[in-house]
């Protein structure tokens, strides 16, 4: 089976923004930003502080200023982390994915990491392993891992109409993959047959080749310890 490789993925523009059009908008919004960051009082808290940082992060990487914007994201998640405030972390990983730095893949593992870890918002989770999904070649496993992944986070931590929507956008991402990964159709059969040939229909197998694909992306480079920060999850 061929899992994902680091060498691989592809590091394109993730901006998605038509500058032509948005680019007046986003200045002024910034200018806003940065003011409201000036005039914050020094008693103000970290997390406050670091919440207001990500937005201003995420206007700088609409305005394609990405150096500027790792900077404020990065210095942004350490306080995240410090807090435990976990979904503002994903958040922040998630920019910090698009700024097409030397480490936005240990920013895309980090996150995944914690968005699995952590019992955040489904849609977050799933935005985060959508990313992998994009990026990795037709032919890696690693694309199927993570899909079937969302769909494992979607169908544990929603319910109601929630549940249903997203369990239908993650059964869709399958069968994406399924298709340009083997060649299958929308075929509910083939895709539990292909899931099972990988390996991927229990969901301990799945998230350790989940692990292994993490170790793969960030290497060395867990800004985390992850040792630390599981001993510190509450016990079921």
């Amino acid at each position: 089976m061929k899992d994902i490789d680091p060498d691989q993925l592809v590091m394109g523009d993730k901006s998605g923004i038509d500058l032509s059009e948005s680019r007046p908008s986003l200045k002024a919004q910034l200018k806003e930003q940065q003011q409201h960051l000036a005039e914050l009082p020094a008693d103000t808290r970290p997390l406050d502080r670091a919440r207001l940082e990500l937005d201003i992060a995420e206007t700088l990487l609409g305005l394609q200023q990405q150096q500027d914007c790792w900077q404020m994201a990065r210095s942004a998640f350490d306080v995240f982390i410090e807090t435990a405030s976990w979904a503002d972390a994903i958040e922040a990983c998630n920019i910090l994915f698009q700024c097409e730095h030397d480490e936005s893949l240990a920013a895309l593992g980090n996150g995944v990491w914690l968005s699995i870890t952590y019992p955040v918002p489904a849609q977050l989770t799933v935005a985060m392993l959508q990313h992998i999904v994009d990026e990795t070649p037709e032919d890696s496993d690693g694309a199927a891992v993570a899909a079937m992944t969302a769909h494992y986070i979607a169908d544990l931590r929603t319910e109601g109409k929630e549940h249903e929507s997203l369990t239908f956008f993650t059964n869709q991402m399958v069968a994406s993959v399924a298709k340009r990964h083997r060649g299958i159709e929308n075929d509910p059969d083939m895709i539990k047959m292909w899931t099972e040939i990988l390996g991927l229909n229990e969901v301990p197998e799945l998230l350790a080749r989940l692990a292994e694909m993490l170790d793969a992306i960030v290497g060395d480079n867990w800004w985390v310890d992850r040792d630390a920060l599981r001993e510190r999850l509450p016990v079921n």
